[in-house]
């Protein structure tokens, strides 16, 4: 496997800026897209997040300055899209984000792609109810099993903090399950 500084340095090459692109579309696209779709919900809205990630990042390779990884680096771009996606699809609805993400809870029963049972349904409408953040730290932790380290690099916040927020939206998630 190719390594992140060799893929970098062919990403910043003129001569070889599409194929190593085509390179990191093959490494990241499906993790990068499953990440996605954890926060916008919509097989559909995911594929158009995504796609608008990578067209940010083959734009702004140049500007990476390697201060983290660039796996974080391109985790930090997807998720600020998909928070940029959700707060202008509540714009154009004129309606919160908060009912915005209900909407996507309400829609996944009908998504084609949804391969979730009753049991996964209920805990996404859990995971609803959190704020943002809590969303963004539970989805990372406990379906991407990141670690608390890419985490604060990927949401530049303090792994204690991180912690904290998993922690709160555990016991926020037990308790909506064991109330409905």
């Amino acid at each position: 496997m190719i390594e992140e500084a060799q893929l970098l340095e062919q990403l910043k090459s003129k001569t070889h800026k599409n194929k190593a692109f085509k390179v990191l579309l093959e490494l990241y696209k499906e993790r990068l897209y499953w990440h996605i779709r954890g926060i916008v919900k919509s097989h559909d809205d995911a594929d158009d997040v995504l796609q608008n990630t990578f067209i940010k990042i083959f734009k702004n390779i140049d500007n990476f300055k390697g201060d983290s990884k660039l796996f974080s680096w391109m985790y930090r771009i997807a998720t600020n899209e998909s928070i940029t996606f959700l707060n202008k699809k509540a714009n154009r609805l004129k309606i919160s984000n908060e009912e915005v993400q209900q909407l996507a809870i309400n829609n996944l029963t009908s998504d084609v792609y949804f391969e979730g049972d009753a049991i996964q349904l209920k805990l996404q409408k859990a995971i609803a109810t959190l704020p943002e953040k809590q969303q963004l730290v539970f989805n990372m932790k406990y379906f991407e099993d990141l670690k608390y380290k890419d985490m604060s690099e990927i949401l530049e916040t303090s792994e204690g903090a991180l912690k904290a927020s998993y922690h709160i939206a555990v016991k926020k998630i037990e308790a909506y399950l064991t109330q409905n």
